[in-house]
């Protein structure tokens, strides 16, 4: 009995090798299609309850249809099941488990089978090349492609990139740029993603790592990893600021970014629409990078912050313009170029602020420790803030300050701790009077004025402080707590040690009383009720 579908065999074979070369697949991914549509077709004419198989020969093209049956005890599918007593009829020394093959008559393609089988080899040809595609892909991002583009719509650009397509959203072009079908078009793959219809390549022009692989095509040294690109900050299509170092002390890495006459950064500007690039040498000092950042600007001075992230920036009066820039461009691309928040005051504004601050403290010291101005003023320059500072400061820390003896010191502190129980005193005189619970004051963490303020906005007693969040307490906005300094951290420990008693008796929960974390900044003579 001939088995064999009536195709010719090596035009099929033909037919396959064409498909795998023009969809950039495997020729055996194209036949394995084909036997599932054959297999289909088969299934429709004999019943989709049996198991029918195909195979296509991979030298000669012949196709055979067979229907598979498993040798089972007992039997519990007719269709594709058969009983040892009937297969060893067929083949006396069949075991369990195995199959028995039936070769099947050729079958007909009609219209509807055909166009079914054509579907299924679309589908699977299809899956395949989506498949290469994205295993082609997936490793290429933050790569520089080119293509044709291949067609516009709603301001979206479809890029034909050969082999597969990319798309080049609105957003991700630079400002007032347009492109028409068949332009060619350079940008970067800044993702891959695998979807339900296929491989999806996302591609951008305003991305900073589009500028700095540009950067990296133009300067050899770049690309041969002498000079660094540390970090890019970007204002799309109109100015950008690109960090770069040298691990070679013999080569000025602005120069070899700027190049002969300006030529390589003016192939890069070129290619991104004319956008201004500063490029600033990068340093491991954040004050010598942020001033760096700054340019063209001049700076006076800086003051870091690094617990909160911020530095201050002073600089001349007829400089803030230039430090601010349009719209506040230049800071706003120095405080992403260098990851610090960055606060700009001219040299008039910090003066007057300085001058206030020495006003303001000195008068606490005055009214605190009911000291003249003289010596108010000899504390605030030498660096104190706080009346803890002078109540547990060391004698010989006062008494070192010029016009100040031991006598003057040892009065200084025996005051500032007067004032700091008398303080206490009045602050627990009004937590009683607002109601707050005495298992309060014992939370390691919480000083009297805290305990008055969370008294003053409705916590009161541990429950009350325990369905509290962090946030709730310190939060920059409207926390109980934000003007103590308290840290999250800090927070969050005091709130789980307000939440230990919710734990007692349970031995597998965590030591909730003991909070981790420094005691907060701010009022830190003593702890509540001391």
């Amino acid at each position: 009995m001939d088995t064999t579908i009536a195709v010719p065999r090596l035009e099929l074979l033909q037919v396959a090798d064409a498909v795998a070369r023009e969809k950039g697949i495997e020729r055996d991914e194209v036949l394995e299609a084909m036997e599932q549509a054959i297999q289909k077709a088969g299934r429709s004419k004999y019943g989709h309850e049996h198991d029918i198989r195909a195979w296509i020969d991979r030298k000669s093209g012949e196709i055979r249809l067979m229907r598979y049956r498993e040798v089972a005890d007992p039997v519990e599918n007719e269709f594709t099941q058969i009983s040892p007593v009937d297969a060893r009829v067929r083949k006396p020394d069949v075991a369990v488990g195995e199959f028995l093959v039936d070769d099947l008559p050729p079958i007909d393609f009609g219209r509807i089978a055909a166009q079914t089988a054509k579907q299924v080899i679309v589908q699977k040809v299809r899956e395949a090349e989506r498949k290469r595609q994205y295993d082609e892909y997936k490793d290429r991002k933050n790569e520089i492609v080119n293509g044709l583009v291949k067609r516009v719509e709603f301001g979206n650009v479809t890029v034909d990139l050969g082999r597969a397509e990319g798309m080049l959203r609105r957003d991700e072009l630079l400002p007032r740029e347009n492109f028409r079908n068949g332009d060619r078009v350079r940008a970067l793959i800044y993702d891959v993603r695998e979807e339900a219809r296929g491989p999806q390549i996302f591609l951008s022009r305003s991305h900073p790592q589009f500028m700095a692989k540009l950067f990296a095509q133009e300067v050899p040294e770049i690309y041969d990893g002498i000079i660094e690109i540390k970090s890019v900050a970007r204002d799309p299509g109109s100015r950008a600021k690109i960090a770069v170092l040298s691990n070679d002390s013999s080569i000025d890495p602005v120069g070899a970014c700027v190049g002969m006459r300006g030529s390589r950064v003016q192939a890069v500007v070129g290619e991104l629409q004319g956008e201004k690039i500063d490029i600033i040498p990068w340093s491991p000092d954040p004050a010598t990078f942020v001033v760096n950042a700054l340019a063209p600007a001049e700076v006076s001075k800086v003051v870091l912050d690094e617990d909160a992230g911020r530095i201050e920036v002073v600089v001349p009066d007829d400089q803030l313009s230039l430090a601010i820039g349009r719209r506040g461009q230049n800071v706003r691309l120095a405080s992403m170029l260098t990851g610090w928040d960055i606060d700009i005051l001219t040299e008039a504004e910090e003066s007057e602020r300085r001058s206030e601050e020495f006003r303001t403290r000195s008068k606490m010291f005055i009214d605190a420790l009911d000291i003249d101005d003289v010596i108010a003023h000899l504390l605030v320059t030498e660096g104190f803030t706080e009346v803890e500072e002078v109540a547990f400061v060391p004698t010989e820390d006062l008494s070192g300050i010029e016009g100040f003896d031991e006598d003057v010191a040892q009065e200084l502190r025996e005051r500032a701790r007067v004032y700091l129980q008398q303080r206490d005193e009045r602050l627990t005189e009004r937590r009683r009077e607002l109601g707050v619970a005495e298992e309060l004051s014992a939370i390691e963490g919480l000083t009297a004025a805290m305990l008055v303020t969370l008294g003053e906005n409705g916590v009161k007693t541990l429950d009350d402080l325990a369905d509290l969040s962090s946030a709730e307490l310190v939060d920059s906005g409207d926390g109980i707590l934000r003007s103590y300094g308290m840290s999250e951290a800090d927070a969050n420990a005091v709130i789980m040690a307000a939440r230990a008693h919710w734990f007692e008796g349970d031995e597998s929960a965590p030591d909730a009383s003991k909070p981790s974390g420094d005691t907060p900044s701010g009022d830190t003579s003593q702890t509540a009720g001391a």
